[in-house]
């Protein structure tokens, strides 16, 4: 079973960018595709990015592309995602997951991390 633990959210101004983090202890890191989902408030977590477990392959929801990206260290059992010209409507709580499969899909994530708070003032 991996734990996770997400890091490097915090409060940025429009247009500004900020790195999050998510390591992973307590089992095999390669073995997963990783993903990044995020929350805001009264809305559902939604989907943000995945990368496969070999790096090869990675996927991003539409509102995104081109601004976010994923990315993961294999040998430091980390995955990042470095979010660039960021707005308003980026503000939730990002939370990253571990999954056997390479998917979009929320219930096939089995192992979560706590979250962590990202808001983008305008």
């Amino acid at each position: 079973q991996v734990q996770l633990v997400e890091s490097g959210g915090g409060l940025v101004q429009t247009g500004g960018s900020l790195r999050l983090s998510c390591a992973a202890s307590g089992g095999t890191f390669s073995s997963y595709s990783m993903g990044w989902f995020r929350q805001a408030p009264g809305k559902e977590r939604e989907f943000v990015a995945t990368i496969s477990r070999t790096t090869s392959s990675t996927y991003y929801i539409g509102s995104v592309k081109g601004r976010f990206t994923i990315s993961r260290d294999n040998a430091k059992n980390t995955v990042y995602l470095q979010m660039n010209s960021l707005k308003p409507e980026d503000t939730a709580i990002y939370y990253c997951a571990a999954s056997y499969t390479y998917t979009t899909t929320r219930s096939d994530y089995a192992y979560w991390g706590q979250g962590t708070q990202v808001t983008v003032s305008s």
